[in-house]
């Protein structure tokens, strides 16, 4: 029975180091480059444990997942109301911005014929740095 005690501890401060790591993250992040970030900080960590750990807090709505360029990235979000982002697609700069509104939602899915059981809504673009960045290089 102490193995088991012991392996929910274990779990807890991995836990505890991955909220911690994303708390000093401003922007969304790969489990690979967390992973390598808790390594390099000296916390001996498997990437399984990383994603695994990463999905739970998902789960939980501890931690926001969005998809860009075919990965999935992890951001820690100290908002608990509902929110979304704007997220740049070349520096991955990401500011949360307002629902245009559960009125519009609705009225979207009752156009289409769909009842609403969960949305997720999130900008890709190129914030304005990128924007001059790549303007230059032209």
């Amino acid at each position: 029975m102490p193995a088991m005690a012991e392996h929910i501890e274990r779990q807890t401060k991995q836990k505890d180091a991955i909220r911690t790591q994303l708390a000093d993250c401003d922007e969304f992040i790969s489990a690979q480059d967390l992973h390598r970030s808790l390594q390099d900080s000296g916390m001996r960590i498997g990437l399984a444990t990383v994603y695994r750990q990463l999905n739970s807090l998902a789960e939980s709505g501890a931690v926001d997942t969005i998809r860009l360029n075919g990965q999935q990235l992890f951001r820690l979000c100290g908002d608990d109301a509902h929110h979304h982002h704007m997220v740049c697609t070349d520096c991955g700069r990401t500011v949360e911005i307002e629902s245009p509104g559960e009125s519009w939602l609705r009225g979207i899915a009752q156009k289409h014929g769909f009842v609403i059981k969960s949305h997720t809504i999130e900008v890709f673009g190129l914030c304005s740095d990128c924007q001059r960045k790549n303007n230059h290089s032209e």
